[in-house]
């Protein structure tokens, strides 16, 4: 009824007010939808854009997430590790340090170790000294005998990691391994570590059982820098030659093992390029004992040859193992004492 009593009100030469309000209202309520409008299709084309919608023909962008978008870079972190900063890693043990202690071997900026096996007051000790701590956990592996190796669900677990017996590669995408990751990332806060050095973030490179993808490791770097940042902690990017430009973004330096062995030292110098460390290992046959021969320095050392893009890369020589022995470039050799009560590898 009220349909049909505004249509008498519009007939005839003088129009009644409720006419004029009524074309006032439609016109107001047209404006809104192009609004609207307008709204939903500028949001569109930025979402088009940023999943790869451009149009300029550019295809050699690398992989792409498709369930979770990088995070934007954040500039609030405490410390971020410089080009050229010195580094030991040692993973086989931790420093064996008293809380009162005077130094440590060698004196570098940053010491790279276990989160699990390193306790709360050697990092403390650590801090005392100068030093900066990464704490390293694999983020792409099961290992049998970590704490919380029973979290893992068997549909996390995938292919054995050659070469290592009992590790395996894990589902990135699996909501319980990422809750499993979560809480290292957070034990890491809790010990005071500075950032973090996720490991075997690389599954797709290898024979994983997973079906694991470039894209899989992209979005669980994009989650890692979820956690890590809100908690302050700088996040490397393991190895994973192949996804850096596409996390370069969001990561802080590089761990990178073995670039002069497998001559691929210019991948990694896009984190030179971009200001950010590489700290780069060899493992040497003959590493562990004496200082290494001069030439077999050298082959890891030029920055010629196999060397050829490693330009201003944070060196190191070790064992395989990661124990306190370590030489630099420049041929000293060092070693670390270990506390040897810790868990074992």
């Amino acid at each position: 009824m009220a349909d049909s009593q505004d249509s008498k009100l519009a007939v005839g030469p003088n129009p009644s007010p409720n006419r004029h309000s009524r074309k006032k209202w439609l016109i107001i309520l047209a404006a809104a939808f192009l609004v609207i409008a307008i709204g939903l299709g500028v949001g569109l084309g930025v979402g088009l854009t940023r999943n790869g919608g451009s149009d300029d023909g550019d295809n050699d962008s690398g992989p792409t997430p498709t369930s979770s978008p990088l995070p934007t870079p954040t500039s609030r972190l405490a410390w971020r590790p410089k080009v050229n900063d010195t580094w030991q890693i040692m993973l086989l043990h931790p420093p064996s340090l008293n809380a009162d202690a005077a130094s440590v071997t060698p004196d570098v900026d940053i010491f790279d170790i276990d989160l699990f096996d390193t306790t709360k007051e050697t990092i403390h000790t650590l801090h005392k000294l100068g030093k900066k701590v990464i704490c390293y956990f694999s983020g792409g592996s099961y290992e049998p005998y970590r704490p919380d190796s029973a979290e893992f669900e068997k549909n996390d677990i995938g292919a054995d990691l050659q070469g290592w017996p009992g590790e395996k590669w894990i589902k990135l995408g699996s909501e319980n391994v990422r809750r499993i990751m979560k809480g290292r990332v957070e034990l890491a806060h809790h010990k005071g570590c500075d950032g973090v050095d996720p490991d075997n973030v690389d599954g797709f490179q290898n024979e994983n059982g997973l079906s694991l993808t470039a894209d899989d490791s992209i979005s669980f770097m994009s989650y890692l820098s979820n956690i890590t940042s809100p908690l302050n902690l700088t996040l490397g990017l393991k190895n994973a030659g192949d996804i850096i430009k596409n996390v370069l973004p969001i990561v802080h330096f590089s761990v990178n093992e073995q670039c002069v062995e497998h001559s691929e030292c210019s991948t990694f110098a896009a984190f030179i390029q971009d200001d950010k460390p590489v700290f780069h290992i060899e493992y040497p046959d003959g590493a562990g004992k004496e200082g290494l021969r001069a030439n077999t320095v050298n082959k890891y050392c030029s920055r010629e040859g196999d060397a050829r893009g490693s330009d201003q890369f944070s060196t190191v020589l070790k064992t395989m193992d990661l124990n306190g022995w370590v030489e630099t470039c420049d041929g000293t050799v060092m070693t670390t004492t270990m506390n040897e009560t810790s868990p074992n590898h």
